[in-house]
């Protein structure tokens, strides 16, 4: 039942809680008729501010009723007895409860217009002097300034956190640099959506080919692109969108594009004739990326060190024959300053990596190792004995005066490392590349592992597939299926795979089981009775730290939303008494698995006392527990201990069931994949091969033979617009040895 939107109008009696970030607050509402709980995103309010709100009244299962604020026009108190509340609140940095007192004696109804616009008259307060004068002007002035910059901003729809972002660029100016250029809020570190902007620039009578316009437009149309995984666009392409998209006309989308250029917030990549648009940054990341490589493969280190003669002790301590591919693989590690080392599960990456670690330790280089996300850098950990950290983590994050995210380390203040390896390469985008790559010294080598029949990442570029068709990088790709390997059905069936051949669906083996469910609702209980009682039965796994479903999806019946909610109540289901909180997709129990789903990279965190910032998309968790009084949950992050507020839980989401770009990077004992009937973009080889290789001790497979044949044979890798590699053969010389092995 659609709920009735209503006006509410009154005055701020008390400030409950303030999230500074976002704007959201809880606030308590004195009406004419009674004391109203507020809630939203309201920007900064203080006691005595007179309001018009509009929204609707919500049940809160703890706090009862509430005015959830969807909007608000804010005046200033108007009354003596509410400026006075306004001032003690302690508003304007200065003026205290005694101080308001006396101020609001002298001046009454007219204090804030003093305060604001002729704040010398306070020199007549006993206790300000002109010293303290000046501070309360300026600090009146900034307050001033938000409250009607908000004001303005929120007639649009733009929330107050966009308001403070461009208060705090431009100041007391803001909005008239926004009045000059609405646009200017669509830039990093406010990021206003494109859409929301033009609101402001009809109201303001911009045309649609004013430069400001189409030059953001510009911005917005590379910024979508790389959202499907395209750091550029052919110049055609960019031409079509622009033209249909902004509605603008050849000659100002030839002009807006030549004036882009001019001053460089727009990069043309010519290759064979054909012009490509970068935004700058990805433009730079590619260039960078590009030129480092080329030079990290000139600046090869000194071979001092006898590889053969070093591999052939580790064998002899270890009792581990190593291969041929592997051995060049260990080979190559010790003589170039960055190479590649490819191959599916069971073909000895992890053999070789451990003896690379091993072997580079021994020769008295300092070994650095990392992955993109948490759960892979935890595997590694695992695989090698050696610490693993998020590439975030070990680059260290900050943050630019624009807010945007920077590197701790960059070629100022390199890591302090010989070799650096990095794991699942296949999720790494082109952005986290470059930042890698300047964290290095030019002496420092660079070992790129991973699977390049895996899922791209998630942000712009293909990297690692870039990188091995550009044919410039010396490469080893592990092919050999060992033999304890090759026992496993598991292994073998993602290798028939990703060879575009049907697996075996018809035996039962001791490691992987096909399932043949066809309607979703059938599928759906069967995975709930596979999940909370048959699994656990026979092989004693707990579901929640040992077994995931994988869907991949996160619409339907058989979608991942749906089926958190089925498995939440097979597993952790609702007990009287037992604190929830609620986010807009899920209630959250203690006891739940869930998954972070967006950076944050300043969030605390401790651990055994160590105290730490950071936990990342993809990271995995337990609510450990739930305080309602409060709002507030902490969960388990691997060890790391965060604690949410109410208005970060849209951050989080229950994680028994996680689609397959958000597993990339995991490994689970037991593997749950559903497969939904039906054809979709979702169904091609890549993503059944990765959802395949998350199993490592079980594998159910449900859904219809056809929907796996479907998969199976298509083949297509989703396309990326990239000139990345056409960068590297421009720039690095074709080795001379260039076998489908290795390319040293």
């Amino acid at each position: 039942m659609q709920q009735t939107v209503l006006t509410l109008k009154g005055t701020v009696d008390n400030v409950l809680f303030y999230n500074e970030a976002n704007g959201y607050i809880v606030a308590e509402l004195e009406t004419e008729d009674a004391l109203v709980t507020v809630v939203g995103e309201l920007g900064q309010l203080e006691a005595g501010e007179e309001l018009e709100l509009t929204g609707t009244f919500v049940t809160h299962p703890r706090f009862g009723q509430q005015f959830r604020a969807d909007s608000c026009v804010r005046t200033l108190p108007s009354t003596a007895v509410n400026i006075e509340r306004y001032l003690a609140s302690g508003i304007i940095r200065g003026i205290g409860r005694a101080l308001a007192k006396r101020i609001v004696a002298e001046f009454g109804e007219f204090t804030l217009q003093v305060i604001e616009h002729s704040p010398e008259k306070l020199l007549r307060i006993k206790g300000i002097s002109p010293q303290k004068c000046e501070e309360i002007a300026a600090a009146a002035q900034e307050i001033f300034g938000l409250r009607s910059l908000m004001g303005r901003l929120q007639t649009y729809g733009v929330a107050p956190s966009v308001s403070m972002q461009a208060y705090r660029r431009w100041g007391a100016a803001a909005w008239e640099v926004i009045r000059e250029n609405p646009f200017r809020l669509c830039e990093p570190g406010i990021a206003l959506p494109f859409h929301q902007a033009e609101k402001i620039a009809a109201d303001l009578q911009i045309p649609k080919n004013h430069p400001h316009r189409v030059a953001a437009g510009f911005r917005w149309i590379l910024e979508t692109a790389a959202l499907e995984g395209h750091t550029c666009l052919p110049e055609p392409d960019f031409r079509a969108l622009c033209l249909g998209g902004l509605g603008i006309a050849e000659g100002d989308y030839e002009s807006a594009l030549c004036h882009c250029r001019e001053e460089r917030l727009l990069f043309a990549y010519d290759k064979d004739g054909r012009p490509y648009i970068y935004l700058e940054e990805y433009y730079r990341a590619e260039d960078f990326i590009a030129t480092r490589t080329a030079a990290m493969l000139a600046f090869s280190p000194p071979q001092d060190f006898d590889c053969t003669a070093a591999i052939e002790t580790e064998e002899t301590a270890t009792g581990v024959q190593y291969a041929e591919m592997q051995k060049k693989a260990i080979a190559c590690a010790f003589s170039r300053g960055i190479m590649l080392l490819t191959g599916g599960p069971g073909t000895g990456k992890t053999t070789t990596l451990n003896a690379v670690i091993h072997l580079c330790r021994s020769a008295g280089s300092t070994v650095l190792l990392a992955a993109p996300t948490g759960r892979a850098a935890k595997r590694m950990t695992e695989l090698t004995g050696v610490e693993a950290k998020t590439i975030h983590r070990l680059l260290g994050t900050d943050f630019s005066d624009d807010g945007s995210i920077v590197f701790q380390h960059n070629e100022q203040d390199p890591l302090s490392a010989d070799v650096v390896i990095i794991d699942e390469v296949s999720m790494v985008d082109t952005l986290l590349f470059e930042g890698l790559l300047r964290a290095l010294r030019l002496s420092c080598r660079l070992v790129l592992v991973g699977d390049e029949d895996q899922l791209p990442s998630v942000g712009a570029g293909n990297l690692l597939h870039t990188l091995i068709e550009s044919n410039r990088i010396p490469l080893v790709r592990l092919t050999e299926i060992f033999r304890q390997a090759q026992e496993s059905c598991i292994i073998r069936s993602a290798h028939q795979i990703i060879s575009g051949e049907m697996p075996d669906l018809t035996e039962k083996h001791s490691d992987f089981f096909f399932f043949d469910r066809r309607e979703a609702n059938e599928a759906a209980v069967f995975l709930r009775s596979l999940y909370a009682e048959r699994l656990p039965k026979a092989y004693g796994f707990t579901p929640q730290t040992d077994i995931q479903v994988i869907s991949p999806t996160r619409k339907g019946i058989l979608g991942t939303v749906a089926l958190n909610t089925l498995l939440q109540e097979a597993v952790n289901p609702a007990q009287y008494g037992k604190p929830v909180l609620k986010n807009l997709l899920y209630t959250f129990r203690e006891g739940d698995k869930v998954m972070q789903i967006q950076n944050q990279y300043e969030m605390e965190w401790t651990r055994d006392g160590e105290q730490g910032t950071g936990i990342f998309n993809g990271d995995m968790g337990t609510v450990l527990f739930i305080d309602k009084t409060a709002k507030t949950m902490r969960v388990d992050f691997d060890g790391r201990i965060v604690t949410l507020r109410s208005e970060q839980l849209d951050q989080i989401e229950l994680a028994y069931a996680v689609t397959v770009h958000k597993s990339q990077g995991s490994e689970f004992d037991a593997v749950l994949l559903i497969l939904p009937e039906g054809r979709d973009r979702l169904s091609y080889r890549s993503l059944l091969y990765t959802a395949v290789t998350r199993a490592k001790k079980l594998l159910i497979m449900i859904g219809s033979p056809r929907k796996v044949r479907e998969m199976v044979q298509d083949g297509e890798r989703s396309v990326r617009c990239s000139r990345l590699g056409h960068m590297l053969t421009s720039m690095i010389a074709k080795p001379a040895n260039t076998g489908t092995e290795t390319a040293p």
